[in-house]
């Protein structure tokens, strides 16, 4: 054996795994301070604290929440003082939705709030609620900040309404 091949046998294999165990977490150390300094002084930058609760998700633009209970959307419902609006896409709300309800789909709002105006001007209800499907479909909160900036002023959100208002067997139009 010559002497290359003898200085290569004797070497360990732990001096660089001993290297790389401290390298790795200081690189990650690295990667997360540059990426809150980014985050920092970045104008858009994404809050690192911050009230993620559902009032504070579904609020106006005043920070007032928007949320509205079940069981004060079925009150409302049994005495019919309120509108129903459905977020969710055409296709969604013709496979089944709230009876009663009106639809405005968030991604076509433009085209479809001309023609219900009437309807949500006339409906002389003493709330709109909007609602959508999932807990965190934001398409009813958007739908609601939209109707109240278009003057409509008690609009509410019912999270996660289509679930809800099914599970609790309340009347639904389906098919």
């Amino acid at each position: 054996m010559n002497q290359a091949t003898l200085s290569m046998g004797n070497r360990s294999p732990s001096k660089p795994l001993r290297r790389a165990l401290w390298q790795i977490p200081a690189l990650v150390a690295l990667a997360v301070l540059l990426a809150v300094g980014v985050n920092h002084w970045r104008a858009d930058g994404i809050a690192l604290v911050g009230d993620w609760s559902e009032d504070a998700r579904f609020a106006d633009a005043s920070g007032g929440s928007m949320i509205v209970s079940l069981d004060r959307v079925r009150e409302l419902f049994e005495r019919d003082a309120l509108l129903f609006v459905d977020a969710r896409p055409a296709s969604q709300y013709a496979d089944g939705h709230i009876q009663g309800a009106l639809n405005i789909p968030w991604q076509e709002v433009d085209r479809y709030f001309m023609e219900a105006a009437d309807r949500l001007d006339g409906a002389g209800a003493d709330a709109i609620v909007t609602y959508c499907d999932g807990e965190s479909c934001d398409l009813s909160h958007e739908l609601a900040l939209f109707l109240k900036d278009m003057g409509f002023e008690n609009v509410r959100v019912l999270v996660n309404g289509w679930t809800v208002w099914k599970q609790a067997g309340l009347p639904t139009v389906e098919g």
